[in-house]
């Protein structure tokens, strides 16, 4: 068995995956929400120390599968530097006292790989990843072969929702009460402009929206209750329009096998609800991830970290260190 670590941002994790089945024997998460939620984001000190109490009582509660332990993954890579080095230093002390190797994994590859929970691979696919940190369009040959389509110019997909939801005095995190919110909404109220509706460029980008709901907001005399389910029905249908349309040009000549969508974002049933419809349209199935696997997790390291385990991606004390950065991470 595998047993797998995440502490990329505000999510304290541990699973335990069988190597020969990939099935998901154990798997626990902590949220850090409701403490962030006072400051409407998340503090990275705060979570860091955190982690520090969260993950050894999840740990404990694993104990029982150690005589099983052939490796330990953990993320490495990308995410906030003090919450990353909780998990590898927790990683790093394992190896040593259980005397089995180590395996670095990359957050954003384990989102990929939270689609297979349970189950095999199927490569080739193309991806879209929609996070509180990234939005990226990706085409995964294999795990060591994806090609980056395109990725945000500014704010990501997941993020403009948090920052929008903060500018309409909303708790944080703010995504799902957006499109809760959205529901209750005349999506046409408010008519804000599409990203980069006049440019070729292959890209996402949301600080413009961001900025018309900003403006819209101060303009408002009385924000009352209706006006703030119309504004987030509004930019809900901005925001997943933009990525509808640069996901159709993407592909406008390019064949599609199979789509996944994957990270925390993409819980969200109105992105779901159009790219179904894309997909049907292009005759290539939709792939989504159990909602409990969507947003961080320690289960789709561990699912990422069977199949590094399996072509011998092994690191050691020494090379295995915390890279918070996101560049150039996929070849």
């Amino acid at each position: 068995m595998i047993l797998s670590i995440e502490s990329s941002c505000d999510d304290s994790s541990i699973a335990i995956t069988r190597l020969s089945d990939k099935k998901l024997l154990f798997h626990k998460k902590i949220s850090q929400d409701a403490e962030h939620a006072h400051y409407g984001g998340v503090v990275p000190e705060l979570a860091a120390r955190l982690h520090a109490v969260t993950l050894p009582k999840i740990l404990e509660e694993a104990k029982p599968y150690f005589p099983h332990i052939k490796a330990i993954a953990v993320t490495n890579e990308p995410g906030l530097s003090v919450t990353l080095i909780e998990g590898v230093v927790m990683a790093k002390s394992l190896s040593i006292a259980l005397s089995v190797p180590l395996l670095g994994i990359n957050h954003l590859k384990g989102h990929i790989y939270s689609l297979f929970i349970d189950t095999q691979t199927h490569f080739p696919m193309d991806v879209l990843l929609v996070s509180g940190g990234h939005t990226q369009l990706l085409h995964v040959k294999s795990l060591e072969h994806i090609e980056l389509l395109a990725t945000t110019m500014d704010d990501s997909f997941g993020e403009s929702f948090d920052k929008v939801g903060k500018m309409l005095g909303l708790p944080y995190p703010a995504g799902p009460i957006i499109e809760a919110y959205a529901k209750k909404g005349n999506e046409k109220k408010f008519d804000f402009t599409i990203p980069l509706l006049a440019s070729k460029q292959m890209a996402f980008s949301y600080s413009g929206l961001k900025n018309q709901v900003r403006l819209c907001v101060e303009a408002q005399e009385h924000l009352d209750e209706q006006t703030i389910y119309d504004i987030c029905a509004s930019f809900q249908r901005i925001a997943v329009a933009h990525l509808m349309r640069q996901i159709k040009k993407a592909y406008k000549e390019r064949k599609i096998e199979r789509f996944g969508v994957v990270g925390g974002a993409s819980a969200n049933l109105y992105l779901r609800g159009h790219l179904d419809a894309f997909c049907a349209s292009k005759k290539a199935p939709l792939l989504t991830a159990k909602m409990e696997f969507c947003s961080d997790n320690a289960a789709m390291i561990g699912r990422c970290g069977v199949e590094c385990f399996e072509k011998g991606y092994f690191s050691s004390l020494e090379t295995l260190k915390i890279r918070s950065s996101s560049k150039d991470i996929f070849f």
